[in-house]
C-alpha cells in the first residue's frame, strides 16, 4: 500500500500520484507546474499556502489509497 509524507517533493508527488493533483489544486496549492515545486516538498508548500501539513498528507493518502 503506497503512502506520502510531508518529506516529498511536490514534483515527486505529482509525478508519482498524478491522483493528488486535483486534491492539491482544489486545496489551493496550484503551484504544480512552478519552479519551486522541484525543491519545495509538501510541507513547505502546505505552509506556504496556510494549509495543515498533517491534514493534506492524511487527504492525498486516502485519495491514493481509493485509487489503487
Amino acid at each position: 500500500m503506497a503512502s506520502i509524507t510531508k518529506e516529498i517533493s511536490i514534483t515527486e508527488l505529482a509525478e508519482r500520484y498524478p491522483e493528488s493533483i486535483p486534491l492539491l489544486l482544489e486545496m489551493g496549492m496550484h503551484c504544480i507546474g512552478c519552479i519551486a515545486a522541484q525543491f519545495e516538498t509538501l510541507e513547505q508548500g502546505c505552509l506556504a499556502h496556510g494549509l495543515d501539513p498533517e491534514e493534506t498528507v492524511r487527504r492525498i493518502n486516502v485519495a491514493i489509497r481509493d485509487k489503487e
